[in-house]
């Protein structure tokens, strides 16, 4: 089976394809969408200083953050997943009080999500 493709539209240029890249190639759905939620995370934490809260986050991501998106391959059933409501779910977990805030942010800062991606 071909692989799962994983596209991102630029927020900025909001309806504009001409601005539209090509991430990279995946072998499944769960890789795409995990490449998917690194890249909204990376873009969250790139926006995030001390006491910023979700609201500002989230309007900085959705004004000049990246919009990645899966296409399937020919005969897979379509992957949903929405980068704006997972930035905007994430930009709450992320700006949280305390150390589960913290912790969270430490975590996305040092995991590195491994991602595979196919070759095709």
């Amino acid at each position: 089976m071909s692989p799962y493709k994983v596209m991102v539209d630029d927020n900025f240029h909001y309806m504009d394809e001409d601005e539209r890249r090509e991430y990279g190639n995946f072998p499944s759905a769960e890789d795409a969408v995990a490449a998917c939620r690194k890249l909204v995370d990376e873009l969250l934490m790139h926006e995030y200083g001390e006491g910023a809260t979700a609201e500002q986050l989230y309007d900085s991501y959705v004004s000049f953050g990246d919009d990645p998106f899966v296409v399937a391959p020919e005969g897979a059933a379509k992957v949903e997943f929405s980068a704006r409501d997972y930035a905007r779910d994430r930009a709450q977990e992320l700006t949280a009080p305390g150390l589960a805030g913290a912790d969270l942010r430490r975590e996305v800062l040092e995991r590195g999500v491994a991602v595979k991606r196919s070759s095709a």
